[in-house]
């Protein structure tokens, strides 16, 4: 394929002019057959702000075109194309079980079902379409069920979220195009498989994920929602049996290859593979706040006030920022156009998340600003030592709040006091908030590094340490604080468990845990026979 890159075209244009553009590059009056790449957003001289796309030429064997290979703009790449592994000799007992149904158990799942090995997956919420009544009872009625949540259910916590699938995660062997092929087959946008920071929004990701489970079942894969698992039994090193709980009742379930797809947010899960003496460690992560600002605001801050910026979707930001005693702070998950949510999962705590729809089309924007947890800050004595910093910090938020959501005043947090009366800022929060102190809440280390950020990033983005931003917490839930130890054949220390996702802490949203689901699907298919022929080979 030849590649074409640095077309630059203005905001506002048809697809003619992108095609111009093509056809100026390689001296040619006729339009070759072409996709696009990648495109993103030059707002480096704003208020002049253009789209810059790199295209595919699929005529590469034309000579005149080769001609105008010059290695810089226009040059000769390679596709990689998605290929499964060949599949090994050892004879399963058992159907592999997945344990989890978030991005990825469920492709690992999609993997193994498309190559006959029929897999389960238990997943202790609700499938999607039911999951959204209970999200919606616990924002509207403070109804939590701890099963089912913004945490808990089919499609995992980055389903109520702004839905975001990009990754620092290399990819030489065609994952990532094969992810967010899934996800356009199963209705969303196109565009996500060449922006440069490509999101579907909450209301899409809700089809997407059902659709998914669709085509697993239409290989033979089979769910079971409200299946929580409980307890294992090994037997010389080796899993033998689970216990699911399922609308609670215990049943021990054979097994000998078990996939532990599970969000950072089962921290029952984690004690519980704990005590059977699964190798696990602490690690380090971060925790903070959700801080809102107008959306109109952010959108002139990083477009410019020029015609261009009103055309365009709504800006995202990303900042960082390393303190004077050397700990990080940064942005995570911005959701431009979106809502602060109450994504609490655990009775008598309260955490936030951001989340946005597919229109972007909130008042505020906000992002996650949050700072480096070490394990010296928790403590080195017990691997599970990070969940029970996340989980004091939570019941502080939940008792300043009683159950909502706490805002405060970007002002007020620096000062340490409760904010008695809302700025000129209006929080935007799903599932209510009050106005209260959340520095009090939080520890020193990271409410000084919040307020030394802010400042930071002002000098960034004049405006962002404005008196009235509003900070909401606690934002606790960003990564796993656990590791769950494997080796290169993506197995436990105990023969036939595989720690899997951002919950066993190998990835870090939608997207890379999708692509970790893949990895150990094809561990799994490496190893042992199908129970059936596979269905697409290459597909």
């Amino acid at each position: 394929m030849i590649e074409i890159r640095n077309l630059k075209v203005p905001i506002e244009h048809e697809k003619k002019h992108l095609e111009q553009q093509i056809t100026k590059r390689l001296h040619t009056s006729k339009v070759p057959q072409y996709r696009i790449i990648k495109r993103s957003i030059d707002a480096r001289k704003k208020p002049h702000v253009f789209y810059v796309y790199t295209v595919g030429i699929l005529e590469d064997k034309n000579p005149s075109f080769l001609k105008m290979i010059n290695n810089k703009d226009i040059m000769l790449t390679s596709e990689t194309v998605y290929q499964f592994p060949k599949p090994g000799l050892q004879k399963m007992k058992h159907h592999p079980l997945i344990i989890g149904a978030g991005p990825a158990g469920l492709f690992c799942a999609l993997q193994l079902s498309k190559q006959g090995y029929i897999p389960i997956i238990a997943e202790r919420g609700l499938p999607v379409e039911d999951r959204i009544s209970k999200v919606a009872d616990f924002w509207e009625n403070g109804i939590l069920d701890p099963e089912c949540n913004v945490q808990f259910g089919e499609g995992g916590a980055g389903t109520f979220s702004d839905g975001k699938l990009n990754t620092q995660v290399k990819d030489k062997d065609g994952r990532i195009r094969y992810v967010l092929e899934t996800f356009v087959r199963h209705g969303a946008p196109e565009e996500i498989l060449y922006d440069n920071k490509p999101h579907v929004g909450t209301d899409l990701l809700v089809n997407v994920v059902k659709g998914i489970r669709k085509e697993i079942e239409s290989y033979g894969g089979t769910f079971i929602f409200r299946a929580k698992a409980v307890n294992i039994k090994i037997t010389d090193h080796k899993i033998t049996d689970i216990c699911l709980r399922h609308e609670g009742i215990d049943t021990w379930v054979a097994c000998d290859q078990v996939v532990f797809a599970i969000g950072h947010s089962a921290r029952d899960t984690f004690s519980m593979l704990y005590e059977k003496a699964i190798f696990m460690e602490a690690k380090d992560f971060a925790m903070g706040v959700r801080i809102e600002h107008p959306a109109k605001w952010i959108q002139q801050a990083m477009y410019g006030d020029g015609r261009e910026a009103k055309l365009l979707p709504a800006a995202p930001y990303k900042l960082t920022h390393q303190t004077e005693n050397g700990r990080g702070v940064y942005s995570f998950c911005m959701c431009p156009g979106g809502y602060v949510v109450n994504a609490s999962s655990e009775e008598g705590m309260t955490a936030v998340n951001g989340m946005s729809y597919s229109g972007r089309n909130g008042t505020n924007s906000n992002s996650a600003l949050i700072v480096t947890v070490k394990q010296s800050d928790f403590g080195l004595e017990h691997p599970l030592a990070g969940i029970e910093l996340q989980r004091q910090i939570e019941r502080n938020i939940f008792n300043e709040g009683h159950g909502k959501v706490v805002s405060q005043r970007f002002e007020d947090f620096c000062e340490n006091i409760p904010t008695k009366e809302i700025g000129t800022i209006i929080p935007q929060v799903k599932g209510g908030y009050v106005l209260g102190n959340v520095r009090k809440c939080l520890p020193d280390f990271i409410g000084d590094a919040l307020c030394e950020g802010i400042y930071a990033f002002d000098k960034k983005i004049k405006g962002f340490a404005d008196g009235d931003a509003v900070i909401s917490g606690v934002e606790s839930r960003t990564s796993s604080p656990v590791r769950i130890k494997r080796d290169e054949k993506y197995l436990s220390n105990i023969q036939g468990i595989y720690p899997c996702g951002e919950g066993a802490g190998y990835a870090g949203g939608i997207l890379s845990a999708a692509l970790d689901g893949m990895k150990v699907a094809e561990a799994i298919i490496k190893e042992y026979e199908p129970k059936k022929s596979p269905v697409n080979e290459n597909n």
